[in-house]
């Protein structure tokens, strides 16, 4: 749909100074639904539809989301809304509906006040083939993906030849909140945030190591995104931090996952299921994999880099031992997205769990983040040694 488009000179102010959107509401039923947001000044937007499921995207500059989260929850055509930051200039808003719907009104207006804009967006039913024509005759690119696949990729400070180089993937981010604590509310993005932040510092004291953050604030990046970054600075590992829930409240504890075509137990393929939902609600279209090459060179080295998975969560675990509580059988493995760099050793750290209370204590203390991080670290030095023993 068209955008509603204000001068050049706009995006600049945009950039140092974000909108506010400080008021929302939702009406309607099944058939009918209205979402009015409140800003400080108008907004540019965008809007596309997405399949498999069926989403309407909304596009916004840089935006501070200042309403409480109730007053935008789901019903009538919405199952599902999320918002919140992609990057430093932009915001996106993502309505997963019930069934086809298209928005038969989108426009931001003047409020009374003459103080600030609202934008209204108004949602209808239509049927599938209504909604498949949206998809396919829309002229739509992800910005915010093309934009950070071409920008310039975080790298190591001071990374020198022989540096053995970590990547520090903290999960989340942006748009994708992930889980969100029992107690205290806390959203998962910021507790692997700060645990990726002190376990990158602490690597970084270690000569010949250097570690760097795949995002270094509240920003969305895709699973391929992660991976892409890890391998473009020649990661020797990866180590992607994570907090989640489970509808199981007494279970709590720190388990390490690596990639495998099969899960080892329902409880990991549910997780990866979930995790690997991260694209998806940040409005990311599904992409079709590739074909896999008929390579047993490939094939040879995917076999290679998962077998040092093994060894680097094996590692881990012996780290933890008696310093860390952990579930039955700590290590388990599941077709997780964010692990598929078929030349980067790759492990997802389930710190926690943030639907357990105690766990959630720990997650947010800051002398709790200072002895993990110095756990991993000596893990990563017994992997280090042992690959440079057996001429890595």
């Amino acid at each position: 749909m068209a955008a509603s488009l204000l001068p050049a000179a706009a995006s600049s102010v945009e950039a140092r100074d974000p909108l506010l959107a400080y008021g929302a509401r939702i009406v309607g039923d099944d058939a009918r639904t209205r979402i009015v947001i409140d800003f400080d000044r108008e907004p540019r937007f965008s809007v596309h539809y997405i399949a498999n499921p069926e989403r309407i995207v909304v596009d916004l500059p840089a935006t501070a989301f200042g309403f409480p989260a109730k007053d935008l929850a789901a019903r009538g055509l919405f199952k599902d809304i999320r918002y919140g930051k992609m990057d430093e200039e932009s915001a996106r808003i993502v309505l997963t509906t019930a069934g086809p719907v298209k928005l038969a009104l989108a426009k931001v207006q003047a409020d009374e006040t003459g103080n600030g804009h609202r934008l209204v967006l108004d949602a209808e039913m239509i049927d599938k083939k209504a909604f498949a024509e949206l998809v396919k005759t829309q002229s739509w690119s992800d910005r915010t993906e093309a934009a950070q696949t071409t920008s310039a990729i975080p790298a190591p400070q001071k990374a020198a030849p022989g540096d053995f180089v970590i990547a520090v993937d903290a999960g989340h981010g942006g748009i994708d909140t992930g889980a969100i604590g029992v107690d205290t509310k806390t959203e998962e993005k910021q507790v692997t945030l700060a645990f990726a932040k002190a376990l990158a510092d602490r690597l970084n004291k270690e000569p010949g190591i250097k570690a760097f953050l795949t995002r270094e604030d509240d920003e969305f990046l895709s699973l391929s995104q992660r991976v892409l970054i890890a391998r473009q600075n020649h990661a020797g590992l990866f180590i992607s931090l994570h907090a989640d829930t489970l509808k199981q409240k007494d279970i709590r504890g720190a388990t390490v996952y690596t990639i495998s075509d099969k899960a080892s137990d329902k409880l990991a393929a549910d997780l990866a299921e979930r995790e690997n939902l991260s694209d998806q609600i940040a409005g990311k279209e599904t992409v079709a994999e590739p074909p896999e090459v008929a390579d047993i060179l490939l094939d040879l080295t995917r076999r290679e880099t998962q077998a040092f998975s093994i060894s680097l969560a094996e590692s881990v675990l012996n780290s933890f031992k008696d310093q860390v509580g952990t579930i039955n059988n700590p290590h388990r493995h599941a077709g997780f997205r964010v692990l598929q760099a078929p030349d980067v050793p790759s492990i997802l750290l389930e710190i926690g769990f943030l639907s357990n209370a105690e766990d959630e204590k720990l997650l947010l203390d800051e002398a709790w983040r200072g002895k993990i991080a110095g756990l991993l670290t000596d893990a990563v030095k017994r992997y280090r040694a042992a690959v440079m023993a057996n001429g890595g």
